[in-house]
Formats: structure tokens, C-alpha cells, sequence
């Protein structure tokens, strides 16, 4: 009896070792979704650093958003709109002085900075003043603009660069076992 139980037990062992999972064919999987195939897209495509630096300089940060890194919208907005900010600020400042000057050229002494600043030639100073710093805001905003398009097209470029766990960089410190001092050292490795 013992014996047959045995030999039961052994086929069923030997039934179940033939039977293997069935194995999924490339076929068989899911297609990519919408999303899956743009990014893939995106991520493939030779013209994407060229399409990003053009919707970049369309529109700032549209760039950004075309590459899927939005979180950088709020900081191109803020640099523009700084720029912007004090270009307006700068020359609204320069126009007052102005105004004023050239009222006290035309012999008025009404103006608004009468009691404030008496004399004529300090309101020349204040609109040189306000004139330097408002062309240094133009060229503020036409900095930011163009790192904008700069960024939309380096971070596209490094979208297409290749990270993967085959390839690897990392420090290495090894003990020297003739002089007992610690080598320090970089390891390269790339598995095919």
C-alpha cells in the first residue's frame, strides 16, 4: 500500500514538472497607451530639440511643456515677468523726471519733486539713473527669453540620452596592500 502511494505521488510530481506557465509572446502584451507612444515619441524623435527651442521662442515655457517638464513654467514666468517688471517701473521713474525737468526748463516750479529736489541738475541724475537701469531690464528680459529657449532645447536634447542600469559610474576605494594607504579611483562599466 505504502509503495503505491509512493509511486502516486511520484507521477504526480513528474506530471506536474511537465507542465510549464505558458510564456507571453511580444504579441500578447498590452498595445501602448496614447500617452505611452508620445512620450516614446518624443523621447526618439531627432527633432525634438528643434521643435522645443521653436515653441519656445513662439510662446516662453511652451518649450517646457512640449518636453513634459512643466515645473519649470512658474520659474520662466518669473524671470520675464521680473524683467518686464522693471523695464515699466524703470521707465515710468525716467518719464517722471523728465516731465519735471523740462517744466523747470520752461520756467515752472510746480512740478512734483519742487520741494523734494530743489535744484534742476539732480533731476537730470535721476533720469540717467532710471534710464541705465531700465535698458538694463530690456536686456534682462531679452537674457531670460533666450535661456528659455536654451533650456527648452538642452532639456530635450537630454531627454534622448541613454540611462540605464547597464551602464554605470561610481567611485572606488581600494586599500594599496604594499604601502597600506587607501587608492581612490573611478570604475567605468558598461555591460553588454
Amino acid at each position: 500500500m505504502r509503495s503505491w502511494i509512493v509511486a502516486l505521488c511520484c507521477l504526480g510530481s513528474l506530471w506536474s514538472w511537465a507542465q510549464t506557465p505558458p510564456q507571453q509572446t511580444p504579441l500578447q502584451q498590452m498595445p501602448p497607451t496614447k500617452k505611452e507612444r508620445r512620450i516614446l515619441e518624443i523621447k526618439t524623435s531627432p527633432l525634438t530639440p528643434s521643435k522645443a527651442a521653436f515653441y519656445s521662442a513662439i510662446v516662453p515655457g511652451l518649450g517646457q511643456i512640449y518636453t513634459r517638464k512643466a515645473w519649470k513654467l512658474p520659474f520662466v514666468y518669473a524671470a520675464i515677468g521680473g524683467s518686464v517688471y522693471g523695464y515699466i517701473f524703470n521707465n515710468t521713474e525716467m518719464a517722471r523726471y523728465r516731465t519735471a525737468y523740462k517744466r523747470r526748463l520752461a520756467g515752472y516750479a510746480d512740478d512734483e519733486f519742487a520741494e523734494l529736489i530743489p535744484d534742476t541738475e539732480k533731476l537730470l541724475l535721476g533720469m540717467d539713473f532710471h534710464q541705465r537701469y531700465r535698458d538694463m531690464s530690456f536686456l534682462f528680459i531679452l537674457g531670460t527669453y533666450m535661456l528659455n529657449i536654451l533650456d527648452a532645447n538642452v532639456g530635450a536634447h537630454l531627454l534622448q540620452f541613454n540611462i540605464s542600469d547597464q551602464l554605470s559610474f561610481e567611485p572606488l576605494l581600494q586599500p594599496d596592500l604594499w604601502t597600506n594607504r587607501m587608492g581612490v579611483g573611478v570604475r567605468i562599466a558598461a555591460k553588454f
